[in-house]
């Protein structure tokens, strides 16, 4: 039984014993954990009583020497020191649960908090109390997965085979867990493409960190590309997950793969960085879609307001409900300064972060980031439905400090929406999936650098544009008929007259009636206008008010002429502009209008062709002119199609009229 898929076959076998007490969607969570024990237990076989004499010789030790000493003495990563192994367990089945625990008790930290982060505990409880375990425990036993026998590089293969089957049975959950193999092939190979000679090299090493790893799919897929590409080469592997599970699976693949465990951290990336000196060669990630980043929202944000550049999100922060653009932020704070060889990074994002947030928002701000210190080399849209929990359209982002000469302030953006074969069998939504062939072709189009039917290539300030505030002139006549008399009772400012909010009865009361004194004088006032004469003057009608007020012997407060002002006006186009202490005119905000003029063209020029033949008052307020960023990836590739003749319309109506009156007549009839 050499051939990993009968390993696979044998341990996935296990799920007969579970099936009945344990949902098909939950055998992950025994198979996985104890898969990864029997071959700790295997890799530890030669050395162990070598370590358990050590362990015995160092009970008084200092934790840290003793930790030292006891990995030296297993000679690998992780150590166990219980004299129990899985044959021993085999020996007492009446106690198989306790034994069970106090040997996991025995294992390094590192191999325990792999474990821990299982839940395996739980597992084992539920497994005693179904009379399962000392049956697991006796098939787990009788599998061989020596390194004499099964090498890292095997094992896994194995892991990882059933990690994906895990996935396919959580179709519910299973995008969390899993990136479709091909999709991250796609992305290691344009990743590591430019790179392809100097990753030929004999005994090179690179590293590599996502942000996001899940179950470590895309670390396991980078280690593979790099290794058919160069056996003696090595890439090492950082991550971080949130999710317990996830994380447990990613560190226990990569310990089986004799990786360091240690380079793989739990947490929230955003809030809890596990890696903060961390700079690699290579990132590369499949975060969340529309992640809701507010539990993490306080320590982002001061690092944001406090650290500025300095920090991770000095660039700007996107909308809480989507932290998809965090993830960029907090990846490109990983990337090697190009004086040190400088970095790449591959991320998924679905369509929102190419356009959400208008000029001067978080996310246009980060876009903003990203092109004007020339960071984006490429997007490649992927076809639909090709995520087990989505349908939509995903992207790949590529990003570099290193860009080739030829690219130097160029984007590529590449459409690979038609780049698809159907599926045999669908899982969940992912439909459709890239053949090796597809990969290869969409590869070749980035490397390629050439434009065509599905290849656009833009300077990096075709993205930006000026978002301008286009103001209209104010012009309000003015009239003190009964009709906008009666407005006053919608303005704020003169209701506010008559109440009041002090608790004293008595104080409130006199407070209301001086302010109905008041309301009652400024009538007066306005009884003395014409309320026949439409005044089309701002100027003259306070003119006129200010002589009322003088025969009326009041003096009116700001807010109340306001109010006036207010409910006595209305829009007119005929009327004169309104302007402000200084003359200048005062805008009318309901006129306001906003453009967007891409940043190589002049605004005058801009706003004489398309803005003032229609608005000849027009003008812009400079003062809120805002540069924004945003990537039109459909509309650079959209194809008009032209709406079929009228004739055939009208045709397949009259066709389809005949034969609903055909089934109406038979059923009439």
């Amino acid at each position: 039984m050499n051939h990993f898929s009968e390993k696979v076959s044998f341990l996935w076998s296990v799920a007969d014993l579970l099936r009945g007490n344990y949902k098909q969607s939950e055998y992950g969570r025994v198979i996985l954990p104890f898969t990864v024990l029997r071959r700790l237990d295997q890799v530890l076989e030669p050395k162990k009583p070598a370590v358990v004499a050590k362990a015995r010789d160092l009970e008084t030790a200092n934790a840290t020497l003793r930790d030292k000493m006891l990995l030296r003495a297993a000679g690998a990563g992780f150590y166990n020191t219980s004299p129990l192994d899985f044959k021993r367990l085999l020996d007492d089945p009446g106690h198989a649960a306790a034994n069970l625990a106090g040997y996991i008790s025995g294992f390094s930290p590192n191999a325990r908090d792999i474990l821990e982060h299982f839940r395996f505990d739980a597992q084992i409880e539920r497994l005693d109390r179904c009379n399962l375990l000392y049956l697991v425990l006796q098939k787990f036993a009788s599998v061989d997965l020596h390194p004499d026998r099964v090498s890292n590089h095997e094992m896994g293969y194995i892991f990882e085979e059933l990690i994906r089957k895990f996935a396919e049975t959580s179709n519910e959950t299973a995008g969390e867990h899993f990136t479709p193999r091909e999709v991250i092939r796609l992305m290691v190979n344009l990743l590591l493409a430019e790179d392809d000679g100097a990753l030929r090299e004999p005994g090179v090493v690179r590293t590599m960190y996502d942000p996001a790893c899940g179950t470590g799919g895309m670390l396991s897929v980078a280690q593979e590309f790099l290794g058919e590409l160069n056996a003696q080469a090595r890439l090492e592997a950082y991550g971080q997950e949130l999710n317990d599970e996830s994380y447990a699976i990613c560190k226990a693949d990569m310990m089986i793969k004799g990786q360091d465990a240690e380079n793989i951290k739990s947490g929230n990336s955003f809030s809890e960085d596990g890696l903060p000196g961390l700079k690699v060669d290579y990132l590369i990630s499949n975060p969340p879609f529309g992640v809701d980043w507010s539990n993490a929202e306080a320590v982002v944000r001061q690092e944001h307001e406090q650290k500025g550049h300095g920090g991770r999100f000095g660039p700007g922060l996107p909308r809480k409900n989507d932290g998809s653009l965090l993830f960029l932020l907090h990846m490109l704070s990983k990337m090697k300064p190009p004086h040190q060889g400088g970095s790449r990074l591959a991320i998924v994002f679905n369509g929102s972060p190419l356009f959400t947030g208008a000029a001067g928002s978080g996310e246009s701000e980060i876009r903003r980031y990203l092109l004007e210190n020339d960071l984006l080399e490429a997007i490649v849209a992927l076809p639909d439905q090709m995520f087990y929990n989505t349908g939509i359209n995903t992207y790949v982002w590529l990003v570099t400090n290193r860009k080739s000469r030829a690219r130097k302030g160029l984007v590529q953006l590449i459409n690979g929406v038609k780049y698809f074969r159907k599926m045999r069998k669908s899982l969940g939504d992912k439909r459709n999936e890239l053949a090796p062939e597809h990969i290869d072709d969409l590869v070749r189009l980035h490397g390629d650098l050439t434009e065509g039917p599905d290849v656009k290539i833009f300077p990096n300030e075709a993205f930006g544009f000026r978002r301008l505030t286009v103001e209209r002139p104010l012009k309000l006549n003015f009239q003190a008929s009964p009709e906008r008399l009666a407005r006053l009772e919608e303005e704020s400012a003169w209701t506010n007259l008559a109440t009041s909010k002090k608790k004293d009865p008595a104080l409130a009361a006199a407070e209301v009636a001086q302010g109905r004194a008041v309301q009652a004088q400024v009538l007066r006032v306005l009884g003395r206008l014409d309320p026949e004469r439409l005044c089309r003057d701002r100027e003259a009608f306070l003119k006129d008010l200010k002589v009322a007020e003088k025969a009326e012997g009041a003096s009116l407060a700001a807010p109340v002429r306001k109010a006036i002002l207010s409910a006595l006006s209305e829009r007119d186009e005929e009327a004169a502009v309104c302007r402000d202490s200084h003359g200048a005119p005062e805008p009318d905000a309901d006129l306001r209008d906003n453009e967007n003029v891409p940043l190589g063209e002049d605004i005058q020029v801009y706003m004489a062709r398309e803005v003032l033949p229609h608005v000849p008052d027009a003008w812009v307020d400079e003062s809120k002119t805002k540069v924004g960023y945003e990537i039109p990836f459909t509309r650079h590739f959209y194809e008009y199609v032209p709406p079929r003749p009228l004739a055939e319309i009208e045709g397949e109506i009259r066709t389809l009229e005949a034969e609903i009156q055909g089934m109406l007549a038979e059923v009439l009839g």
